[in-house]
């Protein structure tokens, strides 16, 4: 998948700009504040229907503003042009469109455009809690398996019903906490098993880009915890009722789970250098970029965000070297310095646009 052009009006601090881009690289280059990480952002909206940087749509639109749109123009891996298109005014429901058409449902939209960023909000996957960690597993498997995401989405609402019935004042209606038990078990099992299969494909590619990155004799581990493992998911919930009805809420379940993320057989967290956790990030994000690949037969769009920094020169070049190959596409990439990106571009053979981001705006530097 390619994104051709895009135009963008009025999203958070860019307001206006029209991009002609390059099947392979195109680096963003400017100061601090200007702007770069909002362009990836809204190309990465145009695919996922919503932001990487904050939860609230009305936030994006520029201050001062109405209203915010952007237009992508595709080009699939079979050569098909596509058209998705997105926009928001304040007070009313973001649209959606796919060649001018409306979506019945947004998660229509979900997968047509894969994409997969990487950025240093990514370090919340080894620092942040095991939300960041599900969050990962979740965005990349509903990507490509829709029946997924529509399970973890009646996951989520049969879990929100019981523990409203948890905290509620009144006495548990048996049935329908029965009922609601059902769902929730029977959705569950999908969750865990579509989470299961994924990370075990997943280790292997990430294991092999993280030795090729780092270049040295390091261990990395990724395994997954679900207390599904520990057998009948609605007997757990039936056994657990009267300890979630005194804590308000359901302390078991696949919204529990979380992956264990190790170097040299201890955390990640606890032992990792800056490099190491930064690497290990990289390769974490590409094995999901090559994943994508193999499961939806589009080549994803790939964003780097600022991914350079606590990074010696090896690794940074090991990196080059590797999304610049045949393996992946075409490539987003920021950076505040323009020596910097200068280097990474005398070391593609492919072609290229270097664009300079300003408080101005966005004009294009050179390109080949």
């Amino acid at each position: 998948m390619l994104l051709d052009t895009i135009s963008i009006l009025n999203y958070r601090s860019v307001s206006s700009a029209e991009l002609a881009l390059s099947p392979k690289i195109n680096c963003f280059i400017g100061c601090n504040g200007v702007g770069k990480t909002n362009l990836l952002d809204a190309i990465y909206y145009l695919s996922f229907c919503k932001s990487a940087i904050a939860s609230s749509d009305s936030q994006h639109i520029k201050h001062g503003e109405p209203f915010f749109m952007i237009q992508g123009a595709y080009v699939t891996d079979k050569g098909l042009n596509e058209e998705f298109s997105c926009g928001l005014k304040r007070g009313e429901k973001k649209q959606f469109k796919r060649n001018k058409k409306s979506y019945d449902k947004l998660s229509d939209h979900i997968g047509l455009v894969p994409l997969v960023m990487i950025s240093p909000a990514d370090y919340n996957l080894i620092s942040g809690g095991s939300e960041e960690r599900r969050r990962f597993m979740d965005v990349v498997i509903s990507q490509y398996d829709k029946e997924y995401m529509l399970s973890l989405m009646r996951y989520n609402r049969a879990l929100l019903q019981r523990n409203v019935m948890l905290r509620s004042d009144r006495e548990l209606d048996p049935e329908m906490m029965e009922l609601v038990e059902m769902v929730m078990a029977e959705e569950a099992v999908k969750v865990y098993e579509g989470r299961l299969r994924f990370v075990e494909r997943l280790i292997p590619i990430f294991q092999f880009f993280y030795k090729e990155i780092a270049g040295v004799d390091e261990v990395v581990t990724l395994s997954y915890r679900s207390g599904l493992a520990d057998g009948d998911y609605a007997r757990q919930l039936v056994a657990s009722r009267y300890d979630d009805r005194r804590m308000g809420y359901t302390t078991i379940g696949v919204h529990k789970d979380d992956l264990t993320m190790q170097l040299n057989g201890y955390p990640i967290k606890k032992e990792g250098s800056q490099g190491q956790n930064k690497s290990y990030l990289v390769a974490l994000k590409l094995a999901q970029f090559d994943f994508l690949h193999s499961c939806s037969g589009e080549t994803p769009i790939l964003l780097l965000d600022d991914i350079f920094d606590k990074l010696d020169s090896r690794r940074v070049e090991q990196i080059v070297r590797l999304v610049s190959g045949e393996r992946f596409g075409q490539i987003f990439i920021t950076d505040v310095n323009r020596d910097h990106i200068d280097s990474i571009l005398e070391c593609t053979d492919g072609g290229y646009s270097l664009f300079e981001v300003s408080s101005d705006g966005v004009q294009m530097l050179k390109g080949k």
